[in-house]
């Protein structure tokens, strides 16, 4: 459904707000009028503690559940109240888990072509073709990582920062409009970890792709992207970018969390990844 507006941002969210178990003893207000405006080519981070909404928010874009207030368009079409399913073809999403973006009893080859052939009509003839397998190769040879020489591989035998390198891969295959990476690090070991946000980055600015990246880690979120933006119950406050964002240092956004919250930065995971 295309909007009348015409919206010149590839993500315009517009007040949506979203409260969980609404009216019982354990309702929780998870997102709180957030307005979010991205420009094509941003790749922007998101921080904030434990239930600020960051994941909430890729989730609402998603589809996982509709939303109860606001609108989501991308690049112009009103996706709000589309299914998950259909929201896919806008969409490139990469999990935490290593293990979800990937089909582990298949080879590397096999997935990369159902990631190809996302949103097409299956037919009975499915094998991998020469010319496509060629150019798995070759996006394969980028990431650095030798699997270029492995395509024939189960991906379940594969290590978990691996197995997350061929997820970007695939995510950016069909060139989402929006590129979604939700703590895609946070389960890998130190070295793993910058490895992997160093494809991410290099896939993302190859495509041309635009991005948003949840992380629990302050260092990670100001040295990735182009803007970075803090979340607390539900909404943002603080949106940073260019230059004043490559100033930052992790005491800065302790400070601009501590003075728009009223408290202290209380989320363990994020002060030990300072």
């Amino acid at each position: 459904m295309a909007d009348n507006n015409n919206s010149k941002y590839v993500l315009d969210i517009q007040d949506v707000h979203k409260v969980f178990n609404k009216g019982t003893i354990n309702e929780k207000v998870a997102l709180n009028g957030l307005n979010l405006q991205l420009n094509q080519g941003d790749f922007v981070t998101i921080i904030g503690g434990n239930g600020a909404g960051k994941s909430t928010s890729l989730n609402a874009i998603a589809g996982v559940w509709p939303v109860d207030q606001g609108r989501i368009l991308i690049n112009g079409n009103d996706i709000t109240s589309l299914p998950e399913h259909k929201r896919a073809k806008y969409l490139g999403r990469v999990f935490q888990d290593p293990m979800t973006g990937t089909a582990a009893t298949m080879s590397i080859e096999e997935n990369m072509a159902l990631a190809a052939r996302r949103g097409q009509v299956r037919t009975l003839k499915w094998g991998v073709g020469r010319a496509e397998r060629e150019n798995f190769k070759e996006q394969l040879a980028t990431l650095g990582l030798g699997l270029e020489k492995r395509m024939t591989s189960k991906v379940g035998l594969l290590s978990g920062g691996q197995r997350q390198a061929i997820t970007l891969l695939m995510a950016a295959l069909k060139r989402p409009d929006l590129l979604l990476l939700d703590e895609h690090t946070a389960a890998l070991d130190p070295k793993t970890a910058a490895k992997v946000l160093e494809i991410s980055e290099k896939i993302i600015e190859e495509h041309k792709l635009t991005a948003m990246m949840v992380t629990h880690n302050m260092k990670d979120a100001i040295a990735h992207g182009n803007r970075l933006i803090m979340m607390h119950e539900g909404h943002i406050i603080y949106d940073v970018a260019g230059e004043a964002k490559k100033a930052l240092q992790v005491s800065d956004l302790l400070h601009k969390f501590e003075e728009a919250s009223g408290g202290e930065f209380a989320n363990d995971r994020m002060m030990l990844a300072k």
